[in-house]
């Protein structure tokens, strides 16, 4: 608490003048006495209760000047409070769906694990839209962007091989992404492109893609995920599902010129742990602009020492009242 005007509480003086005053007046109306054992004979009615009830309206007055000295005092109270205003990122995840995110060397596949931890990757970006493409041999929108949290993860869940042809579009699917925030008001747009594979099909060449991406000012991630050497793949066999040694072909050049040209940066992923980190590594670059601002709020508190001087002011007015019927 703190006084507007602390310069008045100056005034506190006049209720210790006052009180003087009245002790002045009380020592020097004082009359001889006499002392002796008991009062009994001399006893005409006043009692103890009388003599407290005297001082009390002095009590009283005082007691309201000094509320009222700190009311006009203006005491206030005040703390400070944060608006903390959040920039959030636009961004799309355009995924492989191509069969070969089948293979094993990811646990439990390819396909589950870049799943899973877009899924991690979504909860620790609370501020941003974020949508989703799939590919394979074309591309399609899997959510647009959006801030729901619950559908965005929903429909992560449902993503699977097989739901388009196969193949690997790489320029379709980013030209998609890119589609998707060419109209985008967002400071930031980022697309964070996964596969495993060399592009093979689809209209759009990824090197035109990646232009149209610098054109519309999206930064693009590229991911490329798959171990060094073979990966276990599985195989329909008449005698059922067999694991066979497949090549690892991923056009790691391409990646990175896709990632140069918009201003991003290429990965190697080759287990759960190390796509983990990339995500991470990439949300720590991607930050969400915050701005935090303090601004005080004040109460007022005059109100109840105001309230208490009118209650001593009260009470002396029935005192008075109830002095003067007392007999």
């Amino acid at each position: 608490m703190f006084f507007e005007y602390p310069k008045l509480l100056w005034l506190l003086l006049l209720p210790l003048l006052m009180v003087a005053h009245y002790l002045y007046l009380e020592l020097k109306d004082r009359r001889p006495h006499l002392r002796v054992p008991s009062i009994s004979p001399w006893k005409v009615g006043a009692s103890r209760l009388t003599g407290i009830l005297r001082h009390l309206p002095m009590v009283l007055r005082t007691a309201a000047l000094c509320l009222l000295v700190v009311a006009i005092a203006r005491p206030r109270s005040s703390r400070e409070l944060e608006r903390i205003d959040t920039e959030g990122i636009d961004i799309v995840l355009a995924m492989d769906v191509s069969t070969s995110m089948l293979a094993r060397d990811f646990n439990p596949d390819r396909i589950s694990a870049a799943k899973d931890i877009a899924i991690e990757f979504i909860a620790q970006r609370p501020s941003d839209r974020i949508g989703i493409v799939v590919f394979a041999g074309e591309s399609y929108t899997q959510c647009p962007l959006t801030t729901d949290r619950a559908t965005l993860i929903n429909l992560i869940q449902d993503i699977q091989t097989g739901l388009i042809d196969d193949g690997t579009a790489i320029g379709n699917g980013l030209a998609t992404a890119v589609g998707r925030m060419k109209d985008s008001d967002a400071k930031s747009r980022v697309v964070i492109l996964l596969t495993d594979g060399v592009n093979n099909s689809g209209e759009i060449a990824p090197d035109t893609a990646a232009e149209i991406a610098a054109t519309y000012g999206v930064r693009v991630y590229t991911i490329g995920v798959g171990a060094n050497g073979t990966a276990p793949y599985p195989v329909i066999t008449p005698w059922g599902v067999e694991m066979q040694s497949v090549q690892v072909e991923i056009d790691e050049d391409l990646l990175k010129r896709i990632a140069s040209a918009t201003g991003g940066r290429y990965f190697r992923a080759t287990d759960n742990t190390k796509l983990a980190e990339i995500y991470s590594e990439i949300s720590r670059m991607e930050t969400t602009r915050t701005t935090i601002d303090s601004f005080p709020v004040y109460k007022e508190l005059f109100g109840k020492y105001a309230l208490a001087a009118l209650i001593c002011i009260l009470a002396e007015l029935v005192l008075f009242l109830f002095r003067k019927r007392m007999p």
